[in-house]
């Protein structure tokens, strides 16, 4: 009897030393950060980073200053999401509040690149932007359902790519004659996430990441109070990629323009809210009305401060039909998403500005802009540029015709896919058309002509366009 007991005992000793010796931690709690460090997915990402994080990292390095230090932001932002990958898988699903407290470190990351763009326009704007703008496709590891507002894992990724790669082929275009670090540089950030990150998150989360169900559950800091006695709060910041209040798309906005003067209509109160004009107030009854404009009346006139033509800006869905993009003025976020092959997209008076149109539409008009960039997948009729200066238009999918009218200065970047379009131009210079030229994504330019030679010969004209050669 005794010696079984001691048996029992010995075994309980052994058990507890090698519980103490990997086991348990030094907080009490089991130690599994070893065992989830070795998960494949975990593996996976230590292997897209130095395949291709370290690419980016040694092209940044040879060109320093700000693109050195937006590039160690881009490579930090993917180690933290790493660590937020081994916490996921012993962290419970929480809830939408709890999910933007744990993704806070990834956002903190984000603004610090998005702070560097603020301010006086640096030489490496385009770097800047291709940089911050392509860290939206971390933001996947938010994907908690179809209901939860975001596009799936791996469109999400490649989507967010798509407003990146409007600047990443400007430093293509502008380095590619002066100098191929610059280009190096561009064409391994496309890698690291087309090749690295989209086939990550295809190989191991397609769906989404999985949640622990038995872990720890994820904390959600609540809102200090403010001290008796002290100041209100200041308003809050803009909202940041991981806002807990889904944004709702333009289509749900109230109804503006001429929708809301047909909702009028229909409501039968048209007359309501109308002055009654007396015969006093008709012009042909007016005694301070002349037919002469005096000079001070002039003066007067034009040093009263007055209403810019311009509208307010506009980005709507106007009867189901049209998307009418107007007065947008340094905003370089617009996004139409919920579109389709029957509706057309309207431009006008916007400056300084990019649109991405994710979807097939009808027909797209670009109308009166300065600096517009425009972005779309696929066209079912044209593409058409009007009264425009200085705009740059990027075909993704498919379009038949492109045509530019009355414009100074266009750049058209086409696709693979879209090398069959047919461009036509009228009273317009400056038309530079980039084409690709090899695997690498590579861009050929080739400028539209603009002037012609017309020779009368054998009863008709014939025009050649001119061409130019240097001695």
């Amino acid at each position: 009897m005794e010696a079984k007991l001691i048996e029992r005992l010995e075994a309980a000793v052994a058990r507890l030393e090698s519980l103490s010796a990997g086991g348990i931690s030094d907080r009490g709690l089991p130690d599994g950060v070893d065992e989830v460090s070795s998960d494949p997915s975990v593996l996976a990402f230590d292997d897209l980073m130095a395949q291709y994080a370290a690419r980016v990292s040694a092209a940044a390095e040879k060109i320093g200053g700000q693109v050195l230090d937006v590039t160690k932001l881009v490579l930090e932002a993917f180690s933290v999401q790493k660590k937020l990958l081994i916490e996921i898988k012993q962290t419970q699903k929480p809830d939408m509040a709890g999910l933007v407290e744990f993704l806070k470190p990834l956002n903190e990351v984000i603004l610090k690149v998005n702070a560097m763009m603020e301010g006086r326009r640096s030489d490496f704007f385009n770097h800047l932007k291709s940089a911050g703008d392509s860290l939206s496709a971390l933001a996947w590891i938010a994907y908690t359902g179809k209901d939860c507002g975001m596009s799936m894992p791996i469109a999400h990724v490649e989507e967010s790519w798509q407003m990146a790669e409007f600047y990443n082929n400007k430093v293509l275009v502008e380095y590619r004659n002066k100098d191929q670090i610059h280009v190096e540089w561009a064409k391994a950030l496309k890698e690291l996430y087309l090749l690295g990150l989209r086939d990550y998150v295809k190989s191991h989360y397609p769906l989404g990441p999985v949640w622990s169900a038995s872990g720890k559950k994820a904390s959600s800091a609540p809102p200090k109070a403010p001290p008796p006695g002290a100041p209100a709060p200041p308003p809050p910041p803009p909202a940041s990629l991981f806002s807990s209040e889904p944004s709702q798309p333009s289509s749900s906005n109230p109804k503006q323009g001429m929708s809301a003067v047909f909702q009028e209509i229909s409501s039968g109160n048209v007359s309501a809210g109308l002055k009654k004009v007396t015969a006093d107030m008709k012009t042909k009854n007016r005694t301070d009305r002349t037919g002469v404009v005096s000079a001070s009346g002039k003066e007067t006139r034009s040093s009263s401060p007055s209403f810019s033509k311009a509208g307010p800006p506009k980005l709507e869905l106007q009867m189901g039909r049209k998307w009418a993009v107007e007065n947008q003025i340094g905003r370089k976020n617009l996004v139409i998403d919920d579109c389709d092959a029957k509706q057309s997209v309207y431009i006008y008076g916007c400056k300084d500005s990019v649109l991405q149109i994710q979807g097939k539409v009808n027909n797209i008009t670009i109308d009166k802009c300065t600096k517009m960039g425009v972005v779309f997948k696929d066209v079912v009729a044209a593409c058409e540029v009007v009264n425009c200066n200085g705009v740059e238009v990027q075909c993704q999918g498919s379009a038949p015709t492109i045509s530019v009218d009355n414009t100074s200065g266009c750049q058209l970047y086409l696709s693979k896919d879209s090398l069959g379009t047919s461009i036509t131009s009228a009273k317009s210079s400056e038309i530079n058309v980039l084409v690709p030229t090899g695997p690498d994504g590579d861009w050929g330019e080739h400028s539209l002509p603009q002037q012609y030679i017309h020779v009368f010969k054998d009863g008709q004209f014939e025009t050649t366009p001119v061409s130019h050669s240097g001695a």
